[in-house]
């Protein structure tokens, strides 16, 4: 069973810079996707970025050109540096790990359990 561990969240002000970072242990298969997601109050949970275990990377448009997503295999961590950020990005900020045992079949999804990001105005 795969474990995610969150870490980074906080207060910080319009136009400050937070990094959140999440760990994953227990993993299986060499086919893997980490990313992050946020929900906001009142709003659906959507995607923040991605990066695969080949290096793909995806941001929501949102968010491009003030975060940048990358990943340390060896430590199987993804971290998420987040510049620029503005109040419309507080919200709870979600670790996802994908992976699967080959490229025809389904993923299998875990969750990290959030941490909150509230930036100030």
């Amino acid at each position: 069973q795969v474990q995610l561990v969150e870490s980074g969240g906080g207060l910080v002000q319009a136009g400050g810079s937070l990094r959140l970072s999440c760990a994953a242990s227990g993993t299986q298969f060499s086919i893997n996707r980490m990313g992050w997601y946020r929900q906001a109050p009142g709003k659906q949970r959507e995607l923040v970025a991605t990066i695969s275990s080949g290096g793909t990377l995806n941001y929501a448009d949102s968010v491009k050109g003030r975060f940048t997503i990358s990943r340390d295999n060896a430590k199987n961590t993804v971290y998420l540096q987040m510049n620029s950020l503005k109040p419309e990005d507080t919200a709870v900020y979600y670790c996802l790990f994908q992976e699967r045992k080959g490229v025809l079949v389904p993923w299998y999804d875990y969750w990290g359990q959030g941490t909150q990001v509230t930036v100030s105005s």
